[in-house]
């Protein structure tokens, strides 16, 4: 099991289309102009002629199992996906979404909290598709202290907690421009999926009282900066972090695939100082 890394401002790495069609060959020209790919781009890339990458789009022509997963490879099509392909050409459903806590799942559970364990003493959790909290390690509970505890009551939205005001936005103190950034980020992933509850969870967030007290803290450089800082206030003083998001290289379950660990590094030297030492004990035998 590999993992791999993208910076922070990306959008969410569990984001895929969401097509209406219902045919193999409708699928599949929304998956290429989706990508952006002629049908001689996707020709090329699948070594096939143009001519049957028509016929397919068409439905003039029926994809073996292999073609269907062929293609889907070529055009980076998300697990979630590449089952709605290959039932819609006829073939069984070939990628497992089980969650977390089912059995099969245990050695899968045990990478993640391995992962999120690794990264203390700096604050790492893991979410869902759809920002809900799947797991986390010892340190983000000791900044959720305090919150109101039906914000704490599952299942946890990560969105949700940090923007709505009995949540962690009174302690933020960046908040315009964290906000901005996840929106932008929420935004781009609905623009991609159109999914209706990433669309209802916008609306609720834009439902919060826009008005709040002017930033605390203003950045230098504003916004024109490489990442965007998440500037918290806490009992240990004001903490600075920017963050970063680790998704599984090749999964092949599709709780895996959607699932984003986001880990929250000190952006100055006093809150890594802090970090130390607020982290737990280690465990001892």
């Amino acid at each position: 099991m590999s993992a791999s890394h993208t910076t922070q401002s990306n959008s969410h790495p569990t984001s895929q289309p969401v097509t209406t069609a219902h045919s193999f060959g409708q699928h599949l020209r929304h998956w290429r102009t989706h990508r952006r790919l002629s049908q001689l781009d996707l020709s090329h890339q699948a070594d096939i002629s143009t001519r049957h990458v028509s016929f397919l789009e068409t439905d003039r022509a029926t994809p073996s199992r292999d073609m269907v997963l062929r293609l889907a490879e070529r055009l980076d099509v998300p697990l979630r996906e590449r089952n709605t392909l290959l039932t819609s050409a006829g073939y069984a459903a070939m990628y497992r979404e089980r969650p977390l806590d089912h059995p099969d799942m245990a050695e899968a559970r045990a990478a993640v909290d391995l992962i999120l364990r690794c990264h203390e003493p700096n604050p790492a959790l893991a979410m869902d598709r759809h920002w809900n909290l799947v797991a986390s390690n010892r340190l983000v509970p000791l900044f959720l202290a305090g919150l109101d505890p039906e914000m704490r009551q599952g299942p946890v939205n990560v969105l949700r907690l940090s923007l709505h005001p009995q949540g962690l936005a009174p302690r933020i103190l960046n908040l315009a421009q964290w906000k901005h950034h996840l929106f932008a980020r929420l935004q781009q992933q609905i623009q991609i999926t159109q999914d209706p509850q990433l669309k209802a969870l916008e609306a609720e967030l834009q439902s919060y009282s826009p008005h709040h007290a002017p930033d605390a803290v203003h950045l230098q450089g504003e916004t024109r900066g490489v990442v965007m800082p998440f500037q918290l206030q806490t009992p240990h003083g004001v903490l600075s972090f920017i963050s970063t998001v680790t998704i599984f290289g090749s999964p092949m379950d599709i709780t895996l695939q959607e699932l984003a660990l986001e880990t929250f590094l000190p952006a100055d030297a006093f809150t890594a100082q802090q970090l130390r030492l607020l982290a737990p004990a280690e465990d001892t035998v």
